[in-house]
């Protein structure tokens, strides 16, 4: 199960799933509550797709579909038909949405599997995410779970989190730290090794990928940008930014950095908001380093694909972001505080000035994802839990 196909981190890990499992033991549906995205062109064409009866828009529903659970009893109602004509034998649900759906009441007679993975830190993820009826779903939410056959968490710090806000035992969650398709990324990005991008660049051209929402941190990287006026030495390279990615949040940040970019413009430091970027590898690999401002995360799809394109890193040490460095005990990022731009502009300046840092950090970073990243690794691990 996925909202949408579109190429967020869980919708690249269920496209990641669907093309790997093995199809000795599995014959793959999807179920999608959004049939969108561009990450449809890449699912294997034996995967059979359903997607629910499409839901008018807000301003048009009728009074039933305005009363709060109408529509998720209709999905799920919808889904437990699809599952007894399909004759399904597990479900795999992801985030939220999906979770509700398949932990609903009106599946629970279905004789079904069900395994469910926790993308993000329930605590500060789900108040942000959902933003109405918060508790009712936070109950809802932990009842799912402890109706899973097997809950998986992408990060310790997602497994520590979910456990403690939905009052789950924690040796009930197993971690699965989200793997990263190296050889697909590098395909994708049109990777050359060595790479293209050089250490000493001016300016050095950065990139920042995601959706444009609070969470994702956009606005602390602004601050932060501004924030270096009269702290850049003249003997460090300038920075060039490109915010690639669209949302809610877009039109203030524009905004915002045409107030407080002045000074940082005269500095010599740019900004530029290049919208939506299909696939957005490619300019990852083309890039000098990659910015990781957010709030919080579970387990950051974007870090593990800069890192499989050797391509350096500046990070918020936010949720599971953090186990990128704890895994091996070495520096693989240049890290920040969550939500301190301050500290982020540290981060910036750091990585400017010590490009011999940058490089043992790609080589830590490589290291990592072998060892803890492994595509394989990961499929073998969720195969088990979906085989029982």
């Amino acid at each position: 199960m996925a909202t949408s196909m579109r190429g967020g981190g869980s919708e690249r890990q269920v496209a990641l799933l669907a093309k790997h499992l093995p199809r000795d033991q599995f014959d793959v549906h999807l179920y999608l509550t959004h049939r969108v995205g561009e990450l449809l062109a890449e699912l294997p064409s034996d995967v059979t797709l359903h997607s629910p009866a499409e839901v008018p828009a807000s301003g048009t529903r009728n009074l039933v579909d305005r009363i709060p659970g109408t529509i998720l009893r209709r999905q799920a109602v919808e889904f437990a038909d699809i599952v007894r004509c399909q004759r399904i034998d597990v479900v795999y649900d992801r985030a939220f949405h999906n979770t509700l759906i398949a932990g609903h009441p009106a599946i629970q007679h279905q004789r079904v599997r069900r395994v469910s993975t926790i993308v993000s830190p329930p605590h500060d993820a789900l108040p942000m995410v959902e933003k109405r009826f918060i508790n009712v779903k936070r109950r809802r939410l932990a009842n799912a779970y402890r109706r899973s056959d097997s809950v998986i968490a992408v990060s310790q710090a997602v497994a520590d989190s979910a456990a403690e806000y939905y009052g789950l035992r924690r040796e009930s969650i197993t971690v699965i730290r989200n793997p990263v398709d190296v050889e697909w990324v590098r395909d994708t990005a049109g990777w050359t090794d060595p790479p293209t991008h050089r250490p000493d660049t001016d300016p050095l051209h950065l990139v920042c990928v995601g959706r444009m929402t609070p969470e994702k941190g956009q606005s602390d990287l602004i601050t932060a940008m501004s924030a270096m006026r009269g702290c850049w030495r003249e003997s460090l390279p300038r920075l060039s930014l490109r915010l690639i990615g669209d949302g809610s949040d877009r039109s203030p940040l524009e905004q915002k950095w045409a107030t407080i970019g002045a000074d940082c413009r005269e500095d010599g430091h740019t900004i530029e908001f290049a919208g939506e970027i299909t696939p957005a590898l490619p300019e990852i690999a083309r890039a000098d380093g990659l910015i990781l401002p957010s709030r919080f995360e579970g387990m950051p799809n974007v870090v593990l694909e800069a890192f499989a394109l050797q391509v350096p890193v500046v990070a918020t040490a936010s949720g599971g972001t953090t186990e990128l460095l704890l895994n091996l005990g070495n520096p693989t990022c240049f890290w920040a505080k969550p939500g301190d731009p301050a500290s982020l502009a540290i981060a910036l300046r750091n990585l400017a000035a010590t490009p011999q840092q940058r490089a043992k950090h790609v080589r830590e970073a490589a290291q990592l994802i072998q060892s803890q990243h492994r595509i394989d690794t990961a499929i073998d691990r969720i195969s088990e839990r979906l085989l029982g």
